[in-house]
């Protein structure tokens, strides 16, 4: 017998860690136990050193083989289980928005305080960057969707994966915007500010003017403005961080307000593409996020912010969304808010005004302005004119449809009158006024 037959220390180390590592490939499939007992069988008549390397050889291309295989049937298995998931959480939001009518007095109010909790943890969570996450994170996911398919169709594999995962994504997101829109349902706000509101008169719709204008005009001079008079541009984050919390003094009085404080998210990415929508701001109640544009009109800035703010606590009207920004904004101490929040009351009020009698508004501002406030309302109606011009740049048929798809969202969810009920918020305002 030859030296070489005889296996020496070092041939069995080498033996013993070939084996080790055949093991470990081992675990994917225990049926690979038996090429190992076949490559292994050479051992008893030849060199340990070129066992090993059959072994290397062989088992690599075999464990490979079974790899491949398995990871085909988990992903064919994976993509079946994410199209059925997204068919189900399709047919759920179709099956809740038919529920919800149904069931909405044993909703409440249990349903927005868990619809608050749920938003506090979220928007806790997305608070460490100041601009949206959605924001971002759509174009981010856009991006690597495309780059999964183009690899896909270049390597020829499936690009079913890519689609299943995108109505995953799709699916989820919409079944939690359909979850939280159980909140359109919820009893009126009124109910909870004890508001009575009802029908109007002309005579309280131009009382109602007068006073909002009058209290806009005493804001108007103080708040900050170049020497023209023009406004300011806010520092658009440090004005978030104020009308996150907004509600916080509201809250003491009123339960309904309270929720998240965490600031407003700014829009980086599809801001701009928002107001061409004919929308100023948007809630996104997947990660809980206010979000609104960088390029808001600065006179409606601070209201538009709260009227988001005011989506995460549950108000999901858009009526009652508007008149919880305006009392947030007229319960704040800084005079840009007050400003912002009277400055909208009293346009939804005049734009009402314009409607039912027109011939009565130019003597409404003459005497406003003859009361010692003429700066004030020369202010508010600049103003008015900058904001209205400044939205007139973004009008176009993209407006017309996004105008007519929030329509159609609004009125699958209890609110009738569709975009018009932002206006009706002038009920609000009025039974406010008249508050004894």
């Amino acid at each position: 017998m030859s030296f070489s037959a005889v296996p020496s220390r070092i041939c069995i180390l080498r033996k013993a860690s070939a084996l080790l590592v055949g093991c470990g490939e081992a675990i994917l499939c225990f049926a690979i136990f038996v090429p190992l007992a076949t490559v292994y069988w050479p051992v008893l008549f030849h060199d340990v050193g070129a066992c090993t390397r059959e072994y290397d050889i062989r088992a690599a291309k075999w464990c490979d083989r079974v790899t491949g295989e398995v990871m085909a049937r988990d992903s064919g298995r994976v993509t079946r289980a994410c199209f059925a998931l997204s068919l189900v959480l399709g047919v759920a939001c179709l099956a809740l928005m038919w529920v919800a009518p149904q069931v909405r007095a044993s909703l409440f109010p249990t349903y927005r305080s868990v619809s608050k909790v749920v938003a506090t943890a979220l928007a806790t969570v997305t608070s460490i960057v100041p601009f949206a996450v959605w924001d971002i994170g759509i174009v981010c996911l856009v991006l690597v969707g495309v780059a999964c398919l183009v690899r896909r169709v270049r390597r020829k594999a499936p690009l079913a994966p890519v689609f299943a995962a995108a109505c995953l994504l799709i699916s989820c997101n919409a079944f939690v915007f359909v979850a939280w829109a159980f909140n359109h349902y919820a009893p009126p706000l009124a109910d909870e500010l004890g508001l009575e509101v009802g029908q109007y008169t002309t005579d309280e719709l131009a009382d109602a003017t007068r006073f909002y204008l009058s209290q806009a005009a005493e804001r108007a001079p103080l708040v900050p403005r170049k020497d023209d008079g023009e406004l300011v541009k806010q520092d658009f984050f440090e004005l978030a961080r104020v009308t996150g919390a907004s509600y916080e003094d509201l809250a003491r009085s009123y339960p309904i307000f309270r929720g998240p404080t965490v600031p407003v998210k700014a829009l980086l990415i599809w801001g701009e593409p928002l107001l061409y929508t004919g929308h100023t701001g948007m809630y996104w109640a997947p990660t809980a996020e206010s979000g609104v544009p960088l390029n808001t009109a600065k006179a409606d800035l601070p209201f538009i912010m709260c009227h988001e703010a005011a989506h995460r606590l549950g108000i999901a009207s858009e009526q009652e969304a508007n008149f919880a920004a305006f009392l947030a904004c007229q319960a704040s101490d800084d005079v840009r808010l007050s400003y912002s929040g009277y400055f909208n009351a009293f346009g939804y009020c005049l734009n009402a005004l314009l409607r039912t009698d027109p011939e009565r508004v130019q003597p409404l501002l003459q005497e406003v302005a003859d009361a010692g406030l003429y700066e004030g309302v020369v202010y508010v109606l600049t103003d008015r004119e900058a904001t209205r011009a400044h939205y007139q740049a973004y009008e176009g048929p993209v407006e017309d449809v996004g105008t007519a798809v929030n329509d159609t969202y609004l009125k699958s969810f209890g609110e009738s009158e569709g975009v018009r009920s932002y206006g009706l918020v002038v009920d609000y305002l009025i039974a406010w006024n008249g508050r004894g």
